[in-house]
C-alpha cells in the first residue's frame, strides 16, 4: 500500500473516531453535564463544610477555656455546667458535638462526673470521646472501667482496663490498668487469669513500679492455684 493510501486511510479512521467520539457526547450531553455539575456541588459543599467544622472547632476552643480552668482547680461542677457566663463541658459537648473540641469536651465531662461519683453519667459522656488520640483514649477507657467497678460491674471493669492497657501500650499507663485487670480476676476467684495478668506485667514491664513488686502477687495467686 502507498504512504498516500495509508495516510488516507489514517485520516479516514481518524474522522470516523472523531466522528463516535462526537456522537457518544451529543447522546450522552445531559448525563455528563449533570455529573460535571453534581461534581463541582460536592467540592463545594465539603469545602463550605471543612470551613464551617474548623470555624466551629476554633469558636469550641476558645469557649473551652474557662471550663478548662475550673477543671484545673478542682471546681467540677462550674467546669460541668458553666458560670453563667461561660459554657460548661456538657453544654460544649452538645453545642459543638461535630468538632474535635466538642469531642474532648464529652472525655473532660465524664471526668468530671467520674469525681463526683455520677459513675452512670461518666459512662455515657465517656463512651462519646470517640478521638483515636493515644494518651487520653486509654485513659478514657480507664475511667470506664473505674466506673463499671464503683457500679458493680466487675466483668465489665477487667474488659475495660484490659482494652485500656491494650490501647495506651507503653510502661507507664500499660502495667496500671493491667494490675487493675489482675486484681480484679483475684476478687473474683479467677487465679489463674489473675496469674496469666501478673506473669505478663513480669515479662513485658519489670522495670514498671507494678513490675517491681509484681513477685508478690504471682506467688499469692499460685497458692491460690496449687
Amino acid at each position: 500500500m502507498s504512504k498516500k493510501k495509508e495516510t488516507a486511510k489514517g485520516i479516514e479512521n481518524v474522522e470516523q473516531t472523531l466522528t463516535k467520539t462526537e456522537q457518544f457526547l451529543e447522546q450522552n450531553y445531559k448525563p455528563l453535564l449533570y455529573v460535571l455539575v453534581a461534581a463541582v456541588i460536592l467540592v463545594g459543599l465539603v469545602w463550605l463544610l471543612k470551613m464551617y467544622t474548623n470555624k466551629q472547632n476554633e469558636e469550641a476552643l476558645s469557649q473551652m477555656f474557662m471550663a478548662e480552668q475550673y477543671f484545673g482547680e478542682d471546681s467540677l461542677k462550674l467546669a460541668l455546667y458553666g458560670d453563667g457566663n461561660n459554657l460548661g463541658f456538657i453544654d460544649l459537648a452538645d453545642e459543638y458535638k461535630s468538632t474535635k473540641s466538642g469531642k474532648l469536651a464529652n472525655f473532660y465531662a465524664g471526668a468530671c462526673l467520674m469525681h463526683l461519683g455520677q459513675f452512670e453519667e461518666a459512662v455515657s459522656y465517656l463512651h462519646k470521646y470517640t478521638v483515636a488520640d493515644e494518651i487520653l483514649a486509654p485513659q478514657a477507657k480507664g475511667l470506664i472501667g473505674d466506673a463499671s467497678v464503683e457500679l458493680g460491674e466487675t466483668a465489665d471493669g477487667i474488659k475495660y482496663y484490659l482494652e485500656a492497657a491494650e490501647m495506651a501500650d507503653d510502661a507507664f499507663h500499660s502495667p496500671i490498668y493491667l494490675m487493675k485487670a489482675g486484681m480484679l480476676y483475684e476478687t473474683e476467684g479467677q487465679f489463674i487469669d489473675a496469674l496469666n495478668i501478673y506473669e505478663e506485667i513480669k515479662a513485658k514491664y519489670p522495670e514498671s513500679n507494678e513490675g517491681r513488686s509484681i513477685d508478690k502477687y504471682i506467688a499469692r495467686v499460685k497458692l491460690n492455684i496449687d
